[in-house]
């Protein structure tokens, strides 16, 4: 399959400026960026690097941008009000870590990856006006979104360093261009004005052109709002930040209206075995085949076979699949930092250990969950208020409410 079909089947091309996909066939050079504003990136970033990853893959060269001199100003881009500037040495370090997980991403693949403040460093502020400024119209920069988004009646406006910001993204673009001789920038369609501004300046100082292409913004069908976020927070690539199992989780826990799109932006699977994958979990939705090879593939993609493989293994106990009793030491340490831990004994109150696992608010809350059916014991539904000997294997059980296993407390004998 060619490229641009591939790229076509997965849903990964929204705005362009070339005409024709098929340009996307021929190997060049693209690049992409990154923020460095935290210390590590998060699943939000993903899709934009599995596209980059995708290229490379076609035959296309990749440069990849740790942004340490944008994230001193802060992309404005879908922010309601102005970020708090960070501290230089703050930056460095988020840069190095973020080098470090991109090189762990596209290990096997070559790229070359540069920070942007190498260059910026050593531009004075008139030299910037004149080489850059210069070809920028304030009408046209007036009508980027995420300016009239803080300049409207509910917007919380915007500093002159914010507005500068797609100049100084549109300058990366040009001093790529001259060093690498790169002619595509990738981004998610949040980036697009900013990316439009590389091109224009590129054509206007090499009189060459140059292109973007943006990619769809990835959106939770079930609930409207941006992907990446959870309850508890961003979903992020850092293993101390997001443990493995938690990755693994926030995965396999996809509904059935967003996996096949997952599988299609995220993973590396090719299409034929995309396919199958969808055509298999049709026929039986609640094995939830296609979350589980999902997670499996994402989970061993940015942590490791290993990794991947024990969050898996982990998540078994979870939903009852393994009984939660046969867990290793191991993986049942790696359970209790997932879930609540409470002390009971053969005969004590389930009551109790839902109130203190905090799976219910109040004793009568409790009694109305069992009332229910919404509490299970091992994956089987129980009413009765109090444990019995059958329920523990190798003195632990598992305690959820409701179908889902994220609201599951690990119980042990006291």
């Amino acid at each position: 399959m060619k490229l641009s079909d591939d790229l076509t089947w997965r849903g990964l091309i929204k705005d362009k400026t070339f005409d024709d996909n098929s340009w996307l066939d021929e190997p060049k050079v693209f690049y992409h960026g990154v923020d460095a504003s935290a210390d590590s990136l998060t699943i939000g970033n993903l899709a934009a690097l599995m596209l980059a990853r995708r290229l490379v893959d076609g035959g296309w060269k990749a440069v990849l941008l740790v942004g340490g001199a944008t994230s001193l100003i802060g992309d404005p881009g879908g922010k309601e009000s102005e970020r708090p500037l960070q501290p230089r040495d703050e930056i460095v370090k988020n840069t190095a870590a973020i080098k470090a997980q991109i090189t762990k991403l596209f290990a096997g693949q070559e790229f070359i990856l540069v920070d942007n403040y190498d260059w910026f460093s050593g531009i004075g502020y008139l030299d910037f006006l004149r080489d850059v400024g210069k070809h920028f119209s304030m009408t046209e920069l007036m009508q980027r979104d995420f300016v009239n988004a803080r300049m409207g009646e509910q917007g919380s406006g915007i500093s002159y360093a914010e507005f500068s910001y797609s100049l100084i993204q549109g300058y990366d673009y040009w001093e790529l261009y001259k060093k690498h001789q790169t002619v595509l920038q990738i981004g998610g369609s949040d980036q697009w004005g900013n990316m439009l501004s590389g091109v224009a300046l590129i054509r206007k100082k090499e009189a060459k052109e140059a292109h973007a292409l943006s990619m769809p913004l990835v959106v939770d069908k079930t609930t409207g709002n941006k992907f990446g976020k959870t309850e508890a927070g961003a979903v992020w690539l850092d293993s101390s930040k997001t443990s493995p199992t938690q990755f693994y989780q926030f995965w396999v826990n996809s509904s059935d209206e967003d996996v096949e799109g997952y599988l299609k932006i995220f993973s590396l699977l090719p299409k034929e075995q995309v396919e199958q994958i969808i055509v298999d979990h049709q026929t039986n939705q609640s094995d939830r085949k296609a979350q589980v090879a999902l997670a499996e593939a994402m989970t061993k993609l940015v942590h490791g076979t290993q990794e991947g493989s024990s969050a898996s293994g982990v998540t078994k106990y979870l939903t009852s699949q393994v009984s939660i009793g046969d867990a290793t030491a191991e993986d049942l340490s790696e359970i209790r930092e997932q879930l609540p831990a409470v002390r009971a004994a053969v005969g004590s109150s389930i009551i109790d250990a839902l109130v203190k696992s905090g799976l219910a608010q109040s004793n009568s809350d409790a009694r109305r969950l069992l009332a229910s059916g919404a509490i299970y014991t091992n994956g089987q539904n129980v009413s009765r208020e109090n444990f019995e000997a059958g329920d523990f294997k190798n003195n632990r059980l598992l305690l959820r409410r409701g179908k889902a296993y994220k609201d599951s407390a690990l119980v042990e004998l006291e």
